[in-house]
């Protein structure tokens, strides 16, 4: 499963500003960085029309796994994971979340893998 186009983080901008100033939390398999969303730094086509709105993305990088299918199949399990956790949120202050994988989560158990990313995202701040 994808994210939705409106749940998808991108630009150069703002992963950088996500690299920079980031709050970052980390855990066995994985490190998530948050930031309070800055819109002006999107697009302008690509601006939350609704305030609240919540954005994502997800790096898997080739020293995970140096095969694009298994990187590709985490990737998914993460996107259709965190997008069922986006949707339950009430929609009080937009966040910006940068997921990205460490060395030797391929080998993880599915659930644990997802089980550390709830974790990490309710000490986000980030509770249905």
């Amino acid at each position: 499963m994808v994210l939705p186009r409106d749940q998808r983080l991108r630009g150069r901008f703002v992963f950088d500003r996500l690299y920079q100033r980031g709050q970052r939390l980390h855990g066995t398999w994985m490190t998530v960085r948050c930031l309070e969303a800055e819109p002006s730094l999107l697009r302008p086509d690509h601006r939350d029309t609704t305030p609240g709105s919540h954005r994502v993305a997800v790096v898997v990088s080739s020293k995970v796994s140096k095969r694009a299918v298994q990187r590709n199949r985490l990737r998914r399990l993460l996107h259709g994971h965190v997008s069922g956790l986006l949707r339950q949120l009430p929609p009080d202050r937009g966040q910006w979340l940068l997921i990205s994988l460490k060395p030797g989560s391929e080998t993880a158990d599915p659930a644990a893998l997802l089980g550390e990313c709830s974790s990490l995202l309710a000490r986000a701040g980030l509770q249905p």
